[in-house]
């Protein structure tokens, strides 16, 4: 079982390549299955008067679903495509979000935190949000919207569960029971989570979520999921061999795959 289950493409704004592209990348890679996964659109704030390119038009978005749905059948024997959004938790608009999952007949849906209100905490241009702040008030801050999220039951899994090291940012001691209350929660709502590859191409220089968290998150039962979290055909599959091992090393032996909001487990 070969799968990546976190992309992104030129709809989203900030990442390059066609749906078609990602998936003729992926049938040369061999993947068994293929998770496309943009980026939900902004609610919370102006696309206009924000940042550039932070996730796809509103308008695009049954667009992108209607192409999903066509390639998924035009390679149905070549590979095996799930068709999926990364949608963001934003406190407040929870309305909103959940309408848009179940507007659409997504295979899966990542629960990812980016925003901490209007502060994108994984943009590298926000990062003056960090400045006269405690880092421990900001992971408390962050990881209270991952339990808020997880506890919607809009999502199958967390994505890039601890992302708030991604720029290397830390408080000055792990907040162990922070992240093992975190991932209680995560536990007690039934979902999975993600072993995302892309740290290692980051500034923190490690996979989310950190060694330690993987195996607390093992050791109670959460089952996981892997991505790359590609923004580009070329990176599709990245650093998944290595994220393979690393499951393999604490102990993990079936990787989680979703089909129309339903989970399984599969040997890897």
């Amino acid at each position: 079982m070969w799968i990546d289950y976190h992309t992104h493409h030129v709809r989203c704004g900030h990442a390059s390549g066609s749906l078609e592209e990602y998936v003729r990348r992926g049938i040369e890679i061999g993947l068994t299955q293929l998770g496309l996964s943009d980026h939900m659109p902004l609610l919370h704030v102006d696309p206009a008067t924000y940042y550039p390119g932070m996730a796809m038009p509103m308008e695009e978005l049954p667009k992108y679903v209607e192409e999903c749905l066509y390639l998924k059948d035009k390679y149905k024997n070549e590979i095996d495509i799930r068709v999926g959004l990364e949608g963001d938790y934003i406190e407040g608009y929870e309305r909103q979000i959940e309408d848009i999952i179940k507007a659409y007949p997504f295979d899966y849906v990542i629960g990812s935190v980016h925003f901490l209100g209007e502060w994108d905490i994984s943009d590298s241009r926000q990062l003056a949000g960090w400045e006269g702040k405690s880092p421990e008030d900001v992971y408390r801050q962050y990881y209270e919207a991952v339990q808020k999220a997880a506890r919607t039951g809009f999502y199958d899994y967390i994505g890039h569960i601890d992302v708030i090291k991604r720029f290397g940012y830390k408080p000055a001691e792990p907040m162990l029971e922070l992240e093992r209350e975190t991932l209680d929660v995560v536990k007690a709502c039934n979902l999975a989570i993600e072993l995302n590859a892309s740290g290692l191409r980051m500034p923190c220089e490690e996979m989310f979520p950190s060694r330690r968290m993987l195996e607390y998150a093992h050791s109670i039962g959460i089952p996981i999921t892997i991505g790359s979290d590609a923004h580009q055909p070329e990176r599709l599959g990245q650093y998944l061999d290595q994220a393979r091992e690393l499951l393999k090393e604490i102990g993990v032996t079936q990787i989680a795959t979703f089909s129309g909001r339903k989970r399984s487990l599969s040997g890897f």
